[in-house]
């Protein structure tokens, strides 16, 4: 897999269907079709990842000032295990650090365990915890927050 097989195109409001249905089947508990209408109206950075032109990855990233929000993230089923999630967050600390972007944030779900690989491998660090943070099957999961310094 080489840097010219993947490109990255802006999420629009044309792409939400394949993003719909794409959530539906990744999440227990996906954002609403709205969640992503609001991010795009709110001009959130919403980007596709694209593997010969068909999209393969998601992500929506909430800038303010030196500070960035990963918001969400996700490889599509069939894609995953192929370091894609991985390629896609460098491409967006690169993308948010051309914007003056200082310190990336997440949180992740503990249960989450090849998530919260992928992101200490990129240089993710545990700064926190929030408590019953993410509704779970039973109750409410606590977040790893998480930083990395650009």
């Amino acid at each position: 897999m080489t840097a010219q097989d993947f490109s990255f195109a802006p999420m629009t409001e044309r792409d939400l269907d394949w993003v719909m249905t794409q959530e539906a089947g990744l999440h227990p508990f996906p954002w609403t079709r709205g969640n992503f209408a609001d991010s795009l109206a709110a001009k959130h950075l919403c980007r596709l990842m694209l593997d010969g032109g068909s999209p393969v990855a998601y992500a929506v990233v909430l800038v303010v000032i030196d500070e960035a929000h990963l918001l969400n993230i996700s490889v599509v089923r069939g894609e995953q295990g192929r370091g894609l999630g991985g390629r896609l967050l460098e491409y967006l600390a690169d993308d948010v650090r051309c914007c003056g972007v200082r310190r990336f944030f997440l949180e992740v779900r503990p249960s989450s365990a090849h998530a919260l690989a992928m992101y200490q491998h990129a240089g993710f660090v545990e700064i926190g915890r929030r408590k019953g943070y993410y509704p779970a099957a039973i109750g409410r999961e606590d977040a790893i927050v998480m930083r990395r310094d650009l």
